[in-house]
């Protein structure tokens, strides 16, 4: 017997999910499809796991720092096996916790594989769904390139195999130094793994500022992370008891290895092609409501391409869901489409990097006139308190209107703070709002306040 619903969201992941949810709010009878489980790879394989296991390394590093704080204690070590236990306990708790919110909203969670039969119905391991409205939110997995960059599982990894690893190696390589690429180094390296980082372009996290990416470079090296810039990884394989590369002609092993190069949408076997609607370069091509070429089929998240985040998922899980209830009578007024220029980067590696809006460079290839503001962490009361000195904010302001064109930080908790500035550009807050704003004391969020003083020339504490 078919289902019938006015809603299917293929893929439970962060897009999925929430889009679901807000389909059922405005009164669409919803049904979820998940071959896996619930969460997708944010809860279960991504954000949430890796921020577990980066908290055990940041305790790790704590200890080792205690006796500057008065306090003696000395570690005698850890037990790799509950840190990584750890990490999947967080992870099946929050995937109980959406399996919660499926049933609070009465949301139908299908299980198994979708593909699509017709512009109005899907196959789902055998049975009929029938719907008013799709939602592919099928996500992404690690990229690799084939016959010289592939994963086995066992000595080369995806970031999949990093978080469930059954020893610590000794030697690490990481080969890309973008934002999984610089957590998962911070991480091994702090439980006292040999980490070496191979990245082609000229610097760490390529996507934020320039002057951040070198702050990074400094202070990962500091931590006794080996860098190699502008570097190629030409050949890579599993050998007898590791992984075997070839890194600018230079045959090299190590004991692991971790691809983070990067992600591409699952598009695959999802009958696409039978409403033709054909993707490029592993992305579903869809317009400001998230529509396809077929009305009524949508997409969001990972599989329409970057920004590869689940935050904006999310909110275009949101948006998409409202823009389907609106032209279904269910909404008054059609949603505001998603604002890309002010999506918030995070980067949880050690010190974070926390960024929104243009860089210092793309300000200037722009030909903008700019004001910038820097303010150190080593000038903050609660960051010297907290023994965490090292670190930046770094303000981005249109000389002629005052708007804030970037934000930048570095340094502890800077993926909390970087909030405040998108916000602020939300809102289209000018230099003068911010500088206006009493801001709590002593917090680290005073530093933002005192670089939009700096952008001026009149920080008042540093």
């Amino acid at each position: 017997m078919s289902k019938s619903f006015d809603v299917v969201v293929i893929g439970a992941g962060p897009g999925g999910y929430v889009a679901a949810i807000r389909a059922a709010q405005l009164g669409l009878k919803t049904a979820v499809i998940e071959r896996d489980a619930l969460g997708g790879v944010c809860l279960n394989w991504g954000c949430i796991p890796t921020k577990a296991l980066l908290k055990a390394a940041e305790v790790q590093r704590t200890i080792k720092h205690a006796a500057e704080f008065g306090i003696l204690a000395e570690s005698k070590g850890f037990d790799f096996s509950k840190v990584i236990a750890r990490s999947r306990d967080v992870s099946a708790k929050l995937s109980k916790g959406v399996e919660f919110l499926m049933k609070k909203n009465k949301i139908e969670v299908i299980k198994g594989t979708a593909k699509f039969t017709s512009d109005k119905t899907l196959d789902v391991s055998g049975e009929t769904v029938t719907f008013g409205s799709a939602i592919v939110a099928t996500g992404a997995r690690a990229k690799q390139i084939k016959g010289v960059l592939e994963a086995d599982g066992k000595f080369i990894w995806t970031a999949k195999e990093a978080m469930v690893p059954a020893e610590l190696p000794k030697t690490l390589l990481v080969i890309g130094a973008g934002a999984i690429g610089v957590e998962f180094a911070s991480f091994y390296n702090a439980l006292g793994t040999q980490v070496t980082i191979v990245e082609a372009q000229d610097r760490v996290c390529p996507a934020e500022d320039e002057e951040i990416s070198g702050m990074l470079k400094k202070e990962l090296e500091k931590d006794g992370i080996t860098i190699e810039l502008k570097a190629k990884v030409e050949g890579l394989k599993a050998g007898k008891n590791g992984a075997e590369a070839t890194i600018n002609g230079q045959a090299r092993s190590f004991d692991r290895a971790i691809l983070a190069i990067g992600v591409t949408g699952n598009v695959e076997n999802l009958g696409l092609e039978e409403l033709k609607i054909f993707p490029e370069k592993g992305a579903i091509k869809v317009d400001n409501m998230y529509r396809t070429s077929v009305p009524n089929i949508y997409a969001i998240g990972d599989v329409i391409g970057a920004p590869w985040l689940a935050h904006v998922a999310s909110h275009e899980g949101v948006i998409c869901a409202e823009s389907i209830a609106h032209k279904a009578g269910k909404l008054a007024h059609a949603p505001h489409p998603m604002r890309y220029d002010n999506i918030p980067g995070c980067t949880y590696c050690t010190p974070q990097v926390g960024s929104t809006g243009l860089t210092e460079r793309a300000c200037k290839a722009a030909g903008r006139e700019v004001k910038i503001g820097r303010y150190p962490y080593t000038a903050n009361g609660k960051a010297l308190a907290l023994g965490e000195p090292n670190g930046m904010v770094k303000t981005i302001f249109d000389a002629k209107t005052g708007e804030l064109l970037g934000a930048h930080i570095i340094g502890t908790e800077a993926t909390e703070m970087i909030s405040t500035f998108v916000l602020g550009r939300s809102m289209e807050a000018v230099e003068a709002d911010f500088i206006h704003a009493c801001l709590p004391h002593p917090t680290l969020s005073e530093m933002i306040a005192e670089s939009v003083l700096a952008s001026e020339g009149r920080a008042l504490n540093g």
